[in-house]
């Protein structure tokens, strides 16, 4: 019974040690494997070898993976925290790299400790969600959506009972996934999992519509981008229009506007990251001082978004950087690259007019509604300063960025223009008493921004503070 491997490793790359542990406590526990088990109750460290040693068992053998899930239920004496702490670093780390017959059993080792509730599967959920990649219509990427949409949807009663909140992402991720699958075609591999995640989605905003509240105003950004889709066309329509239609214990939901006030958590923002992505991303922010990161750049671009629709992974990356990456004053203070920055060459590099509007979208996002009760300084900060940074060499990205704010706050909800005319004159306001930048003349009375464009901000200003008072 030789222990076999669960990654495609390059040859010159090192195993990794999650990998070796668990290959190593296969190899001495395989005595110890096959029934009849064992009835001693195992020491403190035996239980860590014998759950290293199952999991490996698991993904390596799956004719006997039933035999190995009845040996873990017969040991088991922590609510499967341990065995699951394990798969959870395996998600984390290694998922990319799993050979094809593993990622297969690991998600039939996930469904298996949902119906058993270990501790810590919501972590596994939300993990995996992390691993579906943006923009990616290939085999792998499919396969793992229509693992978790069905997932889902087979556990749907015991995931609403005891953790909602993964419902929450599930939606959040699939809304996003799915303008990817729209833009895909119709191709028949596409269809049947198009329907699926349709399903999923509206089945949660239709029951359980709370689960939608709870992910703040980007669930109405997400639900834009699906207007096109006959049932997100309606949801969208029953919101703006029809808004007692949805039935909310203990919350009476009466506007649209309840959902613009409430401040997306960051923890939505990250699921649209990998972790690989992510750990790059922070590398670049707390480590590489600016005018040094033009090669970790073009090393990122070559990773992650060298494919022609990668570049729709832009508009997450950008989400990320304003809302879940907030870096300390240190950092703020010293010569690293700064988010304006690196948000600054994102944008550069898109090539399509779509992929450019939605990247602005997402960086001005929580001006359009931003309340300093609720909202974050540090999610308003990039964009100010890219603004104000671009002046002297890249007035063209100060001029598209200035118009594309006005714009969004004539026509993004004519209805409710004196709640984004609010809160863009709020996030001003805020940004000068903060001392992001001293004064908003550096926009105003500044020569080289078109005079057009300063009036416009002039009236806006004046009218949040009519607004305000």
């Amino acid at each position: 019974m030789a222990a076999m491997k669960i990654t495609l490793t390059p040859p010159l790359e090192a195993e990794n040690a999650l990998e070796t542990s668990l290959r190593e406590a296969f190899q001495s526990q395989k005595a110890f494997l096959r029934p009849p088990f064992s009835l001693a109750i195992p020491s403190p460290d035996q239980y860590t070898l014998l759950n290293r040693a199952i999991l490996h068992g698991v993904l390596t053998e799956p004719q006997f993976a039933k035999t190995h899930i009845k040996h873990l239920h017969a040991i088991v004496t922590d609510g499967y925290a341990t065995f699951v702490t394990l798969l959870l670093g395996l998600v984390n780390h290694l998922y990319p790299k799993l050979l094809a017959s593993v990622k297969t059993q690991l998600l039939w080792l996930t469904d298996q400790t949902v119906c058993v509730l270990g501790i810590g599967y919501d972590a596994v959920l939300v993990s995996l969600l992390r691993q579906i990649v943006g923009a990616d219509c290939s085999d792998g990427n499919l396969w793992l959506c229509s693992k978790l949409v069905t997932l889902f949807l087979e556990q749907w009663d015991r995931l609403l009972e005891d953790s909602p909140h993964v419902l929450s992402c599930a939606l959040y991720t699939f809304l996003r996934v799915l303008t990817d699958h729209c833009r895909g075609g119709s191709v028949e591999k596409l269809e049947t999992l198009k329907r699926l995640e349709i399903h999923l989605c509206v089945k949660i905003m239709r029951e359980e519509f709370h689960l939608c509240l709870k992910i703040g105003r980007d669930f109405i950004r997400l639900l834009q981008d699906l207007v096109h889709v006959p049932e997100f066309r309606a949801m969208l329509k029953d919101i703006v229009f029809n808004p007692c239609v949805f039935n909310v214990v203990g919350f009476q939901f009466k506007d649209v506007s309840q959902i613009y006030s409430s401040r997306t958590s960051s923890r939505y923002s990250l699921l649209r990251i990998s972790p690989d992505m992510e750990t790059q991303l922070r590398f670049l922010l707390t480590s590489i001082k600016l005018g040094h990161q033009k090669r970790h750049q073009v090393w990122f671009a070559k990773k992650f978004l060298s494919e022609p629709d990668k570049e729709f992974v832009i508009i997450d990356i950008v989400r990320f950087i304003c809302c879940a990456h907030h870096p300390p004053n240190e950092i703020i203070q010293s010569d690293i690259v700064p988010r304006w920055a690196l948000i600054g060459w994102l944008l550069t590099s898109c090539r399509r007019n779509d992929v450019v509007a939605n990247v602005k979208l997402a960086l001005f996002y929580d001006w359009l509604f931003f309340d300093e009760r609720v909202d974050t300084i540090m999610n308003i900060e990039p964009a100010i300063l890219l603004m104000v940074h671009s002046i002297p060499k890249y007035v063209d990205i100060t001029h598209a960025l200035l118009e594309f704010l006005l714009h969004l706050v004539d026509s993004y909800d004519v209805e409710r223009k004196s709640v984004l005319v609010k809160g863009v004159s709020s996030a001003f306001q805020l940004l000068v008493r903060k001392g992001v930048i001293r004064s908003l003349d550096v926009l105003i009375s500044c020569p080289v921004i078109h005079p057009a464009l300063k009036e416009r901000l002039k009236r806006l200003l004046a009218c949040g503070k009519l607004e305000s008072s």
